[in-house]
């Protein structure tokens, strides 16, 4: 059991490892984390209910998988292949097409949860 505990610690700090390699590495990470941190604070000013709490942070960590991801395999790329070759170029775009797909999406499901009572809670703050 003990060596059980201890291999779950270094898988964990390996994971933690990789978390500050993309955060401090990729700046897009840093866009991600400043527009979570707004939503945040906009879901908080709202009050919005579980359930959209719940949606928003999947669709955040959605947005991080993706960036993740994608650091990841660019990293693999460059490894594989360091000159230039068209496929190469292929997989580092398919990734980056999957964060920006990801980042879309998440726009999206923020305007739907956060606007409507955003708009309404600005609209009282001017009556």
């Amino acid at each position: 059991m003990k060596s059980f505990a201890s291999s779950r610690v270094i898988s964990f700090r390996h994971a933690l490892r990789g978390m500050f390699y993309v955060l401090r590495t990729q700046r897009n990470a840093w866009i991600h984390g400043a527009v979570a941190f707004v939503v945040l604070i906009v879901g908080l000013w709202i009050g919005l209910p579980a359930r959209d709490w719940a949606v928003i942070v999947l669709t955040t960590a959605l947005v991080f998988f993706a960036e993740f991801i994608n650091t990841s395999i660019e990293a693999i790329v460059d490894l594989a292949s360091p000159e230039h070759h068209p496929l190469a170029k292929v997989g580092k775009d398919v990734g980056a097409a999957a964060v920006l797909i990801s980042a879309i999406a998440a726009v999206l499901v923020g305007l739907l949860i956060l606007g409507p009572p955003l708009w309404l809670k600005i609209i009282l703050l001017f009556k």
